[in-house]
């Protein structure tokens, strides 16, 4: 059951609650309304702030009974715009208001330049919200985006919206439904099925994008488990971390990593740790270097840590990342040292006892 405070007038942060979707069509704005009105049958004050229809007469229908604060009228080169009246809703001061397309810039002139920025307003002042937004749209994404879909995507909002959201639902259909609905004119006009079909909509961008909602939501529980001291934290997502060094074989590790990784449809990491009061000879700054790029091909994050202690700047670094497995190569010292020191192996496996360890030939 949703809880809400009886009155905004009390000193708390309204609830924000994000309706997460892989693309237009899947159907956001719809669950968006039908859950503001079974909350308003409960006897909520439930209002909407801006609500995009496109034209879909199912989703217009569904808002039918909620009522719609005033818009506000903007005049801007020659025309008057209509946005959403943040300070009416402020003053008038609904215990939920529902919000469409987050990432919506508004038209200069406005109080604020994007629509989050409104409802981080109306949060502020104790109301809660829910609202819609499209994966694309998150700006840590806009690059891989564009490599997906060779789409530059202008409106973006920040990541911390989803890390500060207090519920994030994702709306999911196959990309065979959407493009299905696409057809029957259930997204866009006639005119622009053809076009957005071969483009946006065709199926691997489709599925790509998917998938990365999918990471998405799956990351976001996942951080709101490792948050709540009451639960024992699990990772959803396989997170994969490659121990470099100067040693050449560092490559083909890297390489091991990456298929690991990309067989498990993980995240993928590489970790070099160089010591303090060591520098590296011109050699072994490029094979760093080196590293460094091969992992970012993999599109892999490369980790670069300075420490006297190798061992503990490891097992700080999964800690960190949420590491799942590690790869190393095997060890280079001799049977003396192993002896008295100990193999870098088997102190991993004291420290981290619940990560897998991939020690790799490389002979």
């Amino acid at each position: 059951m949703y809880h809400f405070a009886q009155s905004p007038a009390f000193s708390r942060r309204g609830k924000h609650k994000v309706f997460l979707g892989m693309a237009p069509g899947v159907g956001k704005t719809y669950r968006m309304l039908e859950e503001g009105q079974q909350l308003k049958q409960e006897g909520l004050d439930v209002v909407i702030g801006l609500l995009e229809t496109h034209g879909r007469a199912e989703t217009a229908e569904k808002a039918v009974g909620l009522t719609q604060v005033p818009l506000k009228s903007i005049f801007w080169q020659g025309r008057n715009l209509m946005e959403m009246d943040t300070q009416g809703i402020i003053d008038r001061c609904p215990q939920l208001v529902l919000v469409d397309e987050l990432a919506h810039t508004n038209v200069p002139g406005s109080d604020r330049e994007k629509r989050y920025q409104d409802v981080e307003a109306i949060l502020e002042a104790g109301i809660d919200v829910f609202s819609t937004l499209n994966i694309q749209h998150l700006e840590s994404l806009n690059d891989l985006v564009h490599k997906i879909s060779g789409v530059v995507v202008r409106e973006r909002v920040p990541d911390r919206l989803l890390d500060e959201a207090d519920e994030l639902v994702l709306i999911d259909v196959t990309p065979e439904t959407l493009q299905e609905r696409l057809q029957e004119g259930k997204i866009y006009a006639p005119a622009n099925i053809d076009r957005a079909l071969q483009n946006f909509f065709q199926r691997r961008n489709l599925v790509a994008l998917r998938e990365l909602a999918l990471r998405e939501v799956a990351d976001n529980i996942e951080e709101n488990d490792r948050e709540n001291p009451a639960k024992n934290h699990c990772n959803i997502q396989e997170r994969i971390l490659v121990c470099v060094s100067t040693n050449p074989s560092s490559l083909q590790l890297l390489r091991r990593g990456a298929r690991i990784s990309s067989q498990m449809n993980g995240r993928f990491y590489a970790l070099f740790v160089s010591h303090p009061h060591q520098f590296l000879s011109r050699t072994e700054a490029l094979h760093i270097e080196t590293c460094k790029q091969l992992c970012e091909e993999f599109e892999g994050e490369f980790l670069r840590v300075e420490s006297e202690n190798v061992v503990k700047a490891i097992a700080s670094t999964a800690a960190a990342k949420r590491i799942t497995q590690i790869v190393l190569g095997e060890t280079q010292r001799s049977w003396w040292q192993l002896l008295t020191r100990g193999s870098i192996v088997q102190r991993l496996m004291r420290s981290l006892p619940s990560i897998d360890l991939h020690i790799i030939a490389t002979k």
